[in-house]
């Protein structure tokens, strides 16, 4: 976890409640600077209303928030100008072009040089064709594009992505990703929420939210060495299978009795994938619930 001046996002004890309803239950969560930290989680697991208490777009009912050390609420004129957001829901004028939409925002953030700016991330999330069209003609995942290029028109320190990929092509989608990689090697903080599971392998770090809840906050390859492998071994006449971590000393322990004979014809390995990992922590997550409750 980062703390202090290394955290882009630093969170304690957060709830947000409607009601008899609690959307975030004590979340707990530090997002170090420079990084592409994935927040992975189901439809309904609370994740667009955690980023709207980063962003200062609704109030929390508890614990403390701080956005680049700012508070989201107090702070929000501060904020937004180091902030690129972009909502699970276009907010766009559809009665303006692409070119246009996108320049209003990077107005609003007193781009230098913005006719410049604004061709280059057209020409980044592949809209330059369709930059003269209104918006409302465009498809959802075309309208992503632009909400995204709106993003990062003012060179955000700190990018905050809600599903930016959904209704996107695979071929653009993996260009996109691309693209956020070489945000985060140049210093930009990217918080980026996704359901996808490839797409959270290719974070730097991982939370896991669960019914309001942080359950694991980790690499995408500490959460595999969480899962289970399963090895196959063909030798002689024999065929053995065995269950071990997912660690790669787990492994190695697994093959010293077999000494690695030559006559070892194959080594099978079959790890379990991120999404049962996943799975699993939420199973574990649903067991200590229903205990707690009696």
């Amino acid at each position: 976890m980062a703390e202090g001046a290394d955290a882009a996002i630093a969170i304690a004890g957060l709830t947000k409640r409607y009601g008899a309803f609690e959307a975030l239950r004590g979340v707990d969560l530090a997002v170090p600077r420079g990084t592409l930290f994935g927040l992975l989680g189901s439809n309904g697991a609370g994740k667009t209303t955690l980023i709207k208490a980063i962003v200062g777009a609704l109030r929390p009912s508890g614990g403390m928030v701080r956005t680049l050390g700012l508070d989201p609420l107090r702070d929000r004129a501060a904020l937004r100008q180091q902030l690129g957001y972009m909502p699970q829901s276009p907010a766009l004028y559809d009665d303006l072009s692409a070119r246009d939409n996108v320049a209003f925002f990077g107005s609003a953030h007193a781009v230098p040089e913005l006719g410049r700016r604004v061709d280059e991330v057209l020409a980044a999330t592949e809209l330059v064709e369709r930059a003269g069209d209104s918006v409302g003609q465009f498809s959802g995942g075309m309208k992503r594009r632009v909400s995204l290029a709106a993003a990062l028109v003012h060179r955000p320190p700190l990018l905050i992505l809600d599903e930016p990929t959904a209704a996107v092509d695979p071929a653009l989608r993996a260009r996109l990703w691309r693209q956020f990689r070489d945000l985060a090697a140049a210093g930009t903080t990217l918080f980026i929420s996704t359901h996808l599971m490839d797409e959270a392998l290719l974070c730097d770090q991982i939370a896991i939210q669960r019914q309001g809840r942080i359950i694991a906050v980790d690499t995408p390859r500490n959460l595999l060495m969480r899962g289970r492998t399963r090895l196959t071994l063909d030798y002689g006449d024999r065929h053995e299978q065995r269950e071990i971590g997912g660690r790669p000393d787990d492994l190695a322990a697994a093959l010293w009795p077999y000494g690695l004979r030559e006559d070892i014809r194959g080594v099978t390995i079959d790890a379990d994938s991120l999404e049962t990992v996943v799975l699993a922590l939420v199973g574990e997550a649903d067991g200590e619930d229903k205990e707690a409750r009696g």
